[in-house]
């Protein structure tokens, strides 16, 4: 899948009307079946009843993907809050002698910033597997959420509940591929990590250099600043330097170097260990009926994650 496909499936799900989690917000709240109702805007069936709560009693979401919040829109958020009050009730769930956010941490920090004492809030009760799908179904629809936040809270949920990745995708109604391809993204060295996150590289040339080992990763992200190449550029510089020296691939014996061509099943078989771990896998063949599985990481994390992939399927 290439970048403009990946961006447009992301656009796509972010504008169209989602499909609701089996056991997410909607359901939760008691929205009627027509699935057309905003949780926030009335719909639901039966009466809805609010209670002020102490600012201070209220705890962050835990299973919150985004971890900045933009000053001049809280800003603006704080004062709607001032002159207005808060329009939406915050959906919170008991949590030991407290409450913990469900939904509406912008609204609970621009009231604090307002100086507010109390926000009305819709208590629920939720565990912490549906919790987690609400907060990263609801950040889903946000385009200024980072692709790494995105990936940070898919890899989390998988291996919070020991789930497969396809579960995940199900569970959330979004293609498999867009989870894996987030999810991917964390293989990335440090600083292309900072590079994409500050948006001076995009997430599709972040995947462009996924497969360089980590100095060749620094060096590649910085050509692509300095010298402003597209995705495509990238792509053709990445396949140039592996064609010279590639570093991530595990070298053969010398005496055979003529190694056969790998089958349409072979790449098949590729592709699904691919989205299996998150990770570029590459098969090498040495023979018709020998070679290698290169399974490449690039951190420590990166390397537990895939231990962890590998504990599940042994």
């Amino acid at each position: 899948m290439d970048e403009q496909q990946f961006d447009q499936n992301i656009d796509q799900q972010e504008q169209a009307p989602r499909r609701r989690l089996g056991r997410g917000l909607s359901a939760l709240l008691g929205n009627n079946n027509s699935g057309e109702a905003n949780p926030f805007e009335g719909g639901q069936q039966g009466p809805q009843s609010t209670d002020e709560i102490h600012v201070d009693l209220i705890e962050r979401n835990p299973f919150q993907p985004r971890k900045e919040f933009a000053a001049d829109g809280l800003r603006e958020l704080s004062e709607s809050i001032q002159k207005q009050g808060v329009l939406q009730p915050l959906i919170v769930r008991p949590f030991e002698d407290r409450y913990q956010l469900i939904a509406g941490e912008r609204r609970l920090l621009a009231s604090k910033q307002a100086g507010r004492e109390t926000i009305p809030c819709r208590v629920i009760e939720a565990d912490d597997q549906t919790v987690c799908e609400i907060a990263i179904d609801e950040n889903l629809k946000r385009r200024d959420l980072n692709v790494l936040e995105k990936a940070e809270a898919f890899q989390d949920y998988i291996n919070r509940f020991n789930c497969s990745l396809e579960d995940l995708a199900q569970r959330l109604s979004i293609d498999r591929s867009t989870v894996s391809n987030m999810i991917r993204l964390l293989g990335l060295c440090e600083d292309a990590k900072v590079a994409l996150r500050e948006e001076k590289i995009s997430a599709g040339h972040a995947r462009a250099i996924l497969s360089l080992d980590e100095p060749a990763q620094q060096a590649m992200c910085q050509q692509i600043q300095k010298e402003s190449l597209s995705v495509r550029a990238t792509e053709k510089n990445v396949k140039a330097s592996q064609a010279e020296d590639n570093p991530n691939v595990v070298p053969f014996p010398k005496g055979d170097s003529t190694a056969p061509n790998k089958s349409n099943h072979i790449d098949s078989i590729e592709q699904q260990l691919c989205e299996q771990f998150s990770a570029k896998v590459v098969i090498k063949l040495k023979s018709a009926d020998s070679g290698q599985v290169v399974i490449p990481f690039a951190s420590n994390d990166d390397f537990e994650r895939i231990l962890q992939t590998l504990r599940r399927v042994a």
